[in-house]
């Protein structure tokens, strides 16, 4: 039977593009997570630690650009919804676990790296959740701020002691004190909200 007009002139579905540039920047973040893996090797070497440093601050850095790519050029893709938080929060427990591992984080410093890491797997899995009902959940102002401290601390933490006349390391600490605290506060309102939240209402939702 032959199609009606209507049929007919219905717009094909929308392929996206995979390989666009927001997706492009997106892979590349990713690749620096196993290039941090060698920080216990080349945490003597003042040149190693400070490319770490470096390729970590650009790779953070391109966190904001892919996002405005995306957003500017109209290339928001599933793909790249699932993969930039992914690579995101990748690179963060990575650079957590090598910096525990070369002593920059001493071991007081243990518990804050399983609170940063265990609240990132906390909230995608209630990510997760809300999606499968159906629910929006938009970013806050905590979880963005948590996440800039978290990168300045990781940087700082990676450059070796001093910089530019600077106490990297006790400079690097202070702000990972604070991240985790603002991780436990931004943490708990999404669960709160999530739990509070009736009919559908939106819940917050960390993308960083």
């Amino acid at each position: 039977m032959a199609n009606s007009p209507a049929e007919a002139f219905a717009p094909a579905p929308t392929v996206e593009r995979l390989w666009n540039l927001p997706n492009t920047i997106t892979m590349l973040r990713a690749a620096a997570v196993p290039v941090l893996l060698v920080m216990p090797w080349v945490q003597d070497s003042r040149a190693g630690s400070q490319l770490l440093a470096w390729l970590f601050i650009a790779a953070a850095v391109t966190d904001l650009v892919d996002g405005w790519l995306a957003r500017r050029g109209q290339q928001v893709t599933r793909f790249g919804k699932l993969l930039d938080p992914l690579a995101d929060k990748l690179l963060v427990a990575t650079a957590l676990i090598v910096l525990l591992e070369a002593d920059r984080i001493p071991a007081w410093g243990a518990p804050m790296v399983v609170v940063i890491i265990g609240r990132e797997l906390a909230v995608s899995g209630l990510r997760g959740l809300a999606t499968s009902e159906g629910r929006i959940m938009a970013a806050v102002w905590a979880g963005k701020l948590k996440t800039l401290l978290q990168n300045i601390a990781i940087g700082a933490l990676l450059f070796p002691t001093p910089q530019w006349g600077l106490p990297a390391h006790r400079i690097g600490l202070a702000f990972l004190v604070a991240a985790t605290g603002l991780t436990l506060w931004s943490g708990y309102g999404y669960f709160a909200s999530f739990f509070a939240a009736n009919g559908g209402a939106a819940a917050p939702q960390e993308r960083a």
